[in-house]
């Protein structure tokens, strides 16, 4: 039975400058912006740390719907910009990789704000940086949040044929922005021609369940990527598969076996619904895959009345 969106609840959004970002050096001179809320706690404790990564084409903006009802619930909240998007700094000698990702976040979370342990939501490339930090880092990710990303290569999934590796319908963008960088650069040699490009993602690339992204929203989501610096820098995963050297190998493999809650927006047009079983296989300690209704890739954002009180009751003991 298809979804009417006329029956999806309107969303709270808060004032697009509701929420003031840090700035702070990582490691190798690069700095992150960051959202950081809910540091003091309830009376004075700090809340449990709950790290929200972002994919493409989004920023920490993406978060929005999400931040205050999460602090209020006792998290504390660390949503970044990934290394070149956004307000985070670009790299000087354009090192951009998953890994390179994956290692800047940690040492965000662990040497700059002190946590051992995290809990992690993250959705498209965000998704599988976290599967690289859980990996990676071993016992430094108690819990994670995947949903409309690649899921990690695991054997009994043949992830050579997944959908969202060959883009969906609208999927030219994977080529034109992984192997022909520099002529789409030329082909969007204005901001708003670079905001275009962005925009289109979030409405008649159907990216996103329709009607879900008003004008307004659309603009917030895209006024960080008019910059060509920036907008450049977030095409360089796609670029991996044309040649782009990377730092080291990822670590975003399968099995998973952190609990995991798997969440699938299924009015995704990049991400089909394959999606649910090369999750099924992937994740071996979860809750889903779940169907969230009205929703397609931008899932935090579209139906974050659904997603933050599923992540309360998911990570909701974590919290001291």
């Amino acid at each position: 039975m298809q979804y009417d969106p006329s029956l999806r609840p309107a969303q709270v959004t808060p004032p697009f400058d509701a929420f003031v970002p840090r700035h702070e050096i990582v490691r190798d001179g690069i700095g992150l912006s960051f959202i950081h809320e809910g540091a003091g706690g309830h009376e004075g404790a700090g809340g449990y740390p709950l790290l929200l990564l972002h994919g493409y084409p989004e920023t920490k903006r993406v978060w929005w719907r999400n931040i205050a009802p999460l602090v209020a619930a006792g998290f504390e909240v660390i949503a970044p910009d990934l290394r070149g998007y956004g307000d985070s700094d670009l790299s000087p000698d354009d090192a951009y990789d998953l890994t390179i990702y994956s290692r800047d976040l940690y040492a965000l979370v662990h040497d700059v704000l002190g946590h051992e342990r995290c809990a992690i939501v993250a959705g498209d490339i965000g998704g599988v940086v976290a599967i690289d930090i859980a990996q990676r880092f071993e016992g430094f990710v108690d819990r994670l949040c995947f949903f409309n990303s690649v899921p990690p290569p695991t054997p009994g999934f043949d992830l050579s044929t997944f959908s969202a590796l060959r883009g969906g319908p609208t999927g030219d963008y994977q080529e034109l922005q992984g192997a022909r960088p520099d002529e789409l650069a030329a082909m969007l040699n204005t901001p708003e021609a670079r905001r275009q490009w962005i925009a289109a993602m979030y409405t008649s690339r159907l990216w996103a369940s329709t009607g879900t992204f008003t004008r307004e929203e659309v603009d917030f989501m895209t006024e960080p990527f008019a910059d060509e610096a920036h907008l450049r820098a977030s095409w360089a995963p796609y670029q991996l598969a044309h040649g782009r050297p990377m730092s080291e190998m990822p670590m975003s493999f399968g099995p998973v076996t952190i609990p995991t809650l798997v969440l699938y927006g299924h009015d995704d047009h990049v991400v089909g619904d394959d999606f649910i079983p090369a999750c099924e296989v992937a994740f071996t300690n979860r809750i889903g895959p779940l169907v969230v209704p009205g929703a397609g890739h931008f899932l935090q954002w579209e139906r974050a009345d659904i997603l933050n009180p599923l992540l309360i009751a998911m990570f909701g003991d974590l919290i001291g």
